[in-house]
């Protein structure tokens, strides 16, 4: 048990991770668990200026700490010559950092700014615990596994990969709107979305910044959809894509006739309530970055995975072959876009029993407590628990 006086020194915690959403919204989701369990909880990030993570954590309702930051560049740039030189900034502000907020425990998610933080947690003998989204630990976990106290993986893959050393499978932070979507009211989401009388209804997209691979194919595959009266499509197209896939839909040259059936497709630059294109979605077809695939299993939504192969490690195919082996998703490799999308997507939509299964194992493999069950962790390192 904890003593008053360590509960009255209150539970100091430091998150990092960042660059993309598959780093930052688990971060905010496990810094949110954390609030809900000790709510005098002081909770600060370290991000950095330029990515994703500066805005959205402020957005969240935290306060967070730059940290200079520069990732390897694979080809030859004079860019990595600077690279040691903002190495041992990024080191010496992220000790200040750490200092600076007493943190009792610093959690890692991955992305380039968690390594100079960790290092500096270790170096002050600060307690780690990171968390790894995919299946293939990033380079940041991979190092950072080596001295961090606690380590949490979302696949049991990545547990292997780290075997001997001891983690737990707690599964992927996921947004707190999106838990109990399988069990909400398919026709109420599909009303909210304006898609009302379908029979059916897909949800394509390809992350928040869209998929060009993905518009493409859907472009070319919308005759074989819309031949289906009773199909209705949802595709987000990501905001830098969305005028041009609509010039090219709406010019008639791709479909004769699109216009006709307005009710029939949404074609968005972003979905801002993921809840009700997962309730609404019979399938939806979308890349294989961790955190889709943990909001696919929480939702118990059908999937068919197209992995990016521009990716570091070509980790979304191993995170998309993973949720194949569940049963809760049918894999299409990038290069068999042209000639087996469309088949692929109308194959499932008939298939009612493939559906039904995929979604099952999807539920049977969630773990839709994993923010609480790290954030227990976390609290318990804070305040000397066992």
């Amino acid at each position: 048990m904890r003593s008053d006086s360590t509960y009255r020194a209150g539970v100091r915690v430091l998150m990092t991770g960042g660059g993309t959403g598959g780093h930052v919204y688990p971060a905010i989701a496990i810094a949110d668990a954390i609030r809900e369990l000790r709510p005098e909880a002081r909770i600060a990030f370290a991000g950095s200026r330029n990515r994703m993570e500066w805005e959205a954590v402020p957005r969240a309702g935290y306060p967070i700490h730059e940290v200079s930051v520069q990732g390897l560049s694979r080809s030859l740039s004079a860019a990595n010559l600077r690279l040691p030189f903002v190495l041992v900034k990024g080191f010496n502000q992220a000790r200040r950092v750490v200092e600076g907020t007493g943190a009792q425990v610093v959690v890692g998610t991955g992305g380039y700014v968690a390594l100079p933080v960790l290092l500096a947690a270790w170096s002050l003998k600060t307690a780690i615990l990171i968390q790894e989204q995919n299946a293939y630990l990033g380079l940041t976990n991979r190092i950072g596994a080596r001295f961090a106290d606690r380590i949490h993986v979302a696949f049991s893959e990545a547990a292997e990969a780290l075997a001997p050393r001891p983690c737990q499978v707690s599964g992927n932070p996921v947004r707190k709107e999106l838990k109990g979507v399988s069990a909400r009211g398919r026709e109420a989401a599909r009303e909210k979305l304006g898609m009302t009388g379908m029979r059916r209804v897909v949800f394509v997209f390809g992350g928040s910044l869209g998929s060009s691979a993905l518009n493409r194919a859907m472009q070319r595959a919308l005759p074989s959809l819309m031949a289906d009266p009773d199909l209705g499509i949802l595709w987000q197209t990501g905001p830098s894509r969305h005028d041009g896939v609509r010039a090219a839909l709406t010019s008639g040259d791709l479909m004769p006739g699109l216009n006709a059936a307005p009710d029939r497709i949404r074609i968005v630059p972003y979905v801002d309530d993921m809840a009700a294109a997962y309730a609404a979605a019979d399938l939806v077809v979308a890349r294989s970055g961790a955190l889709t695939c943990s909001e696919l299993l929480v939702t118990g939504r059908p999937s068919l995975l197209v992995p990016s192969p521009n990716v570091t490690a070509d980790h979304q195919q191993k995170n998309a072959r993973s949720m194949e082996r569940l049963g809760a998703a049918e894999v299409l490799p990038e290069s068999a876009l042209e000639e087996s999308f469309s088949g692929s997507m109308l194959h499932l939509l008939g298939n009612q029993v493939a559906l039904d299964t995929m979604s099952r194992a999807a539920l049977a493999a969630a773990r839709p407590r994993a923010a609480q069950t790290i954030a227990m962790d976390v609290v318990s390192m804070a305040e000397g628990e066992t």
